[in-house]
């Protein structure tokens, strides 16, 4: 009978292992061509496994829970007939199955490159929610230096990580008077009282807590605020958003707009289009915008949309309405949200006027915009100053004060106001 071994697909550029949730076919079951297996996670995004080939299931190599290498084999069906085995993917002629099926332990942070994760399996799983190499967390279990000992020396690695040479110049001041910080993770404990009600986070949850955390602590975070006048767009969109709907079947939104004026200002402010590794300062080409979704479980993701400045306003339209969509229905692929430059959250959206978000790294900034309210104003004319009803928002950018200062924040703030408040209300979409 011929055999199909199904492998762990390649799901982004920097995935290299995925977490299997859920088996959605059992072992017997006949499965369909291009029907779902299995639900898998990554620490970017959650998808289902369809088969390239129909039979009956045969064998299940790992069990929900497992953390699965890319490339590796994961399921058996029998497609009957005489015996060929085939694979999927391009890594499928070096994928045989394990005689012992072993998961790779997780890592809570961004995968390395995949030639790094070979050496990957035998590490021990890292709880901390910071990641270690195999050859540091060797060095600290030569050195009896525990996790939590661990977990406070001082990265100058990529997103903070711990390198060699950081924990050997640890090492060599270990014992003479340098102790480490008491852990930042470590808060006081909880008093529970007879009503109290204890969940476990569910994984994305963790995930977005362990990312805002190392995010803080990575990044010395600055806010300034700004203040736009709106009128001009709002009153631009109550004219355009009936017929747009009709002709396009998608809602006009303010958010193309902000992503449009981003992409423009960072065309005049490149340095805010950065990302920091150790010391070095790596200038992003491609401006590609982050766009904060609120999932119906109260969770984040943050789909992207690639080179926003390349892109109309419909174009810019098109992609938030089907991002957003796919977000909150799970279907978002792995590179959609991944290769982001600068973010965009709309705090608006709950009728906050404004907030100092956490920068999503490795980004340098976010910026947020806030409820569109009316307000008296003082506005300037040629006859003089008058007092009149304008829509006002207020908008920020939080900043890594690392490598944007006061005044390039500032600037930035200023441009994108002015591209705001000179929208072009010619343009009919």
């Amino acid at each position: 009978m011929a055999k199909f071994e199904i492998i762990m697909p390649k799901l982004g550029e920097s995935i290299i292992e995925a977490t299997i949730t859920k088996w959605l076919k059992n072992v017997g079951d006949t499965v369909k061509e291009d029907e779902s297996i299995l639900e898998i996670a990554t620490d970017k995004v959650d998808s289902e496994i369809p088969s390239p080939a129909e039979g009956i299931l045969v064998q299940q190599l790992f069990k929900e829970g497992d953390v699965v290498a890319i490339g590796t084999v994961i399921a058996v069906i029998d497609m009957g007939g005489e015996e060929a085995a085939a694979t999927t993917g391009p890594a499928a002629e070096k994928a045989t199955v394990p005689e012992k099926a072993k998961p790779v332990p997780p890592v809570a942070q961004k995968p390395l490159p995949v030639q790094a994760a070979a050496a990957e399996p035998e590490a021990r799983p890292v709880t901390s929610g910071r990641f270690y190499s195999p050859l540091v967390r060797n060095i600290a279990k030569e050195e009896n230096i525990s996790l939590l000992e661990l977990d406070q020396v001082p990265g100058t690695g990529s997103e903070g990580r711990v390198t060699k040479q950081d924990l050997m110049n640890y090492i060599s001041t270990r014992g003479k008077g340098a102790k480490p910080a008491e852990p930042l993770s470590q808060p006081s404990p909880v008093t529970l009282s007879g009503g109290d009600h204890v969940v476990e986070m569910d994984r994305i949850r963790q995930l977005i807590a362990g990312h805002m955390v190392r995010s803080v602590q990575t990044s010395p975070h600055v806010t300034s605020f700004i203040e736009a006048d709106m009128t001009r767009i709002v009153n631009w969109r109550e004219k355009y958003k009936a017929s747009f709907q009709a002709r396009q079947n998608l809602k006009l939104t303010f958010t193309p707009i902000f992503i449009e004026a981003i992409a423009r200002t960072v065309k005049d402010f490149p340095m805010v289009n950065v990302s920091v590794d150790g010391t070095k300062i790596i200038h992003h080409n491609d401006i590609n915008v982050g766009m904060a979704v609120s999932l119906p479980n109260f969770n984040l993701i943050v789909p992207v949309i690639k080179n926003a400045d390349q892109k109309s306003l419909f174009g810019l339209q098109r992609d938030v309405t089907d991002l957003a969509d796919r977000a909150r229905a799970s279907k978002l692929k792995p590179d959609e949200i991944m290769g982001g430059t600068i973010s965009l959250t709309n705090l608006g959206s709950f009728g906050n006027l404004a907030g100092t978000p956490i920068i999503n790294q490795p980004q340098s900034a976010i910026i947020a915009v806030g409820s569109i309210k009316k307000r008296p104003v003082v506005v300037e004319t040629p006859e003089g100053d008058v007092i009149a009803i304008r829509h006002m928002m207020i908008l920020s950018i939080t900043y890594d004060h690392r490598v944007i200062d006061g005044a390039l924040g500032g600037q930035f703030l200023n441009k994108m106001v002015f591209y705001l408040e000179n929208f072009d209300t010619n343009q009919n979409i």
